[in-house]
């Protein structure tokens, strides 16, 4: 009596299922809606609040603190113009430092912002930009002309 018990090697079966090597993203997405569900109740338990009884506002006004900024324009034809935002002189290169502190009273976290005409080389931008800085002040801008469309 001879009885066959499969074919191939060792009689093993093959799965009825074909090979997938996909991955089951099924548990994944489960475990990220129940993080999901978890965060949403535990947020709102995270904030704290304290009840506080604030005084009345006052009938006082705000103090308003004027703060100084330093102007400086460049023109295309090499004029050097510095102001605080009201007035403004022509100074030269070598006067230009003197009056910075003058406008600033020393105060080296006075803004100094830049304005030049168009034509005037990047170079030269840069070169006062550097100036600025080397005199102490760190706050240094351009101004830019805004584009309305």
């Amino acid at each position: 009596m001879a009885m066959q018990l499969g074919r191939g090697l060792g009689g093993a079966k093959r799965s009825a299922y074909p090979d997938n090597s996909e991955m089951n993203v099924t548990p994944f997405v489960d475990v990220m809606l129940v993080l999901l569900i978890i965060f949403m109740v535990a947020a709102p338990l995270a904030t704290v609040n304290i009840k506080v009884d604030l005084p009345p506002p006052t009938d006082a006004p705000a103090e308003v603190k004027k703060e100084t900024n330093i102007f400086i324009s460049l023109q295309e034809s090499g004029r050097l113009y510095i102001g605080d935002g009201v007035t403004e002189e022509e100074v030269s290169l070598e006067t230009l430092e003197a009056k910075m502190d003058e406008i600033s009273k020393g105060n080296k976290e006075t803004r100094v912002f830049l304005r030049a005409d168009q034509e005037v080389l990047y170079n030269d931008v840069i070169r006062m930009m550097n100036l600025v800085q080397r005199r102490g002040y760190a706050k240094v801008g351009i101004v830019v002309e805004e584009v309305v469309d």
